[in-house]
């Protein structure tokens, strides 16, 4: 099974829209990005951390993963896929695009 993904227009509607509660995002960039920027109440698992933190993740559960730019997300994505979370979605571009879609800079 190939990881999903979605486009950060989307994301970004379904967040705002409550089809998408903060508990399912989970942003797996570093603590100082994490610091820098991120959206409320989301999830922080630092890459790094996940193989010993998804014990703690429903693998039922559609879960987003979110990184810079996309590319740690997709990884992250992959490697869950893997080990039976059947539900991951990389949201494309990562935080750098949902952040601008909201005004960031």
């Amino acid at each position: 099974m190939e990881p999903m993904f979605i486009e950060p227009e989307e994301f970004n509607q379904k967040l705002q829209a409550g089809e998408i509660t903060a508990s399912q995002v989970i942003d797996v960039r570093e603590i100082s990005e994490w610091n820098y920027y991120h959206l409320e109440q989301t999830v922080h698992i630092p890459m790094n951390t996940i193989p010993d933190k998804m014990g703690n993740l429903d693998e039922a559960e559609i879960l987003y993963i979110i990184c810079a730019h996309g590319m740690r997300s997709s990884a992250v994505c992959d490697y869950m896929v893997k080990h039976n979370f059947a539900n991951v979605i990389n949201v494309e571009g990562g935080m750098a695009a949902v952040a601008e879609l909201r005004g960031f800079r």
